[in-house]
């Protein structure tokens, strides 16, 4: 697990989403963590449940990428502990899915994910939800 100091995090003048990547998939995890990194988000990847759920409640991200199947855990069983959690319930999960259908998405849903996203990834549409996901930045008071 790793990220960047969350000052050097600003784009255009605002703070972007610190997100947690939840992807067992070596090198699709670190792709994500680059491109995130590039857009200018602070990033904390994990490959399992534990360094998961240890990631969420220490950093609170604002939003939270998770692999449908992480090795050795059942179909959103994580997604289910970081809802059942009072320290994560409150952040936004985006499912990452490889699979499309009706039952997998109220899978999905039931587990507590907020959106889906379908493998192979649009980036693009990936950073559209993941801005709809996050929460509005507070207001700067003078």
């Amino acid at each position: 697990m790793r990220i960047r100091k969350a000052s050097a995090f600003r784009n255009r003048g605002r703070d972007l989403a610190k997100i947690l990547v939840v992807e067992d998939n070596e090198q699709l995890g670190a792709l994500l963590v680059e491109r995130l990194e590039r857009r200018g988000h602070p990033v904390l990847h994990a490959q399992d449940a534990a360094a998961a759920f240890a990631a969420a409640k220490a950093s609170q991200p604002d939003v939270i990428l998770l692999d449908q199947q992480l090795r050795g855990q059942e179909d959103w069983a994580v997604a289910r502990a970081l809802k059942y959690d009072d320290h994560t319930r409150a952040i936004p999960i985006i499912a990452l899915m490889g699979a499309d259908s009706e039952e997998a998405r109220d899978a999905a849903r039931q587990a507590g994910c907020d959106e889906f996203h379908l493998k192979p990834l649009d980036f693009g549409r990936l950073l559209q939800q993941i801005d709809a996901a996050a929460p509005a930045p507070e207001a700067e008071t003078a």
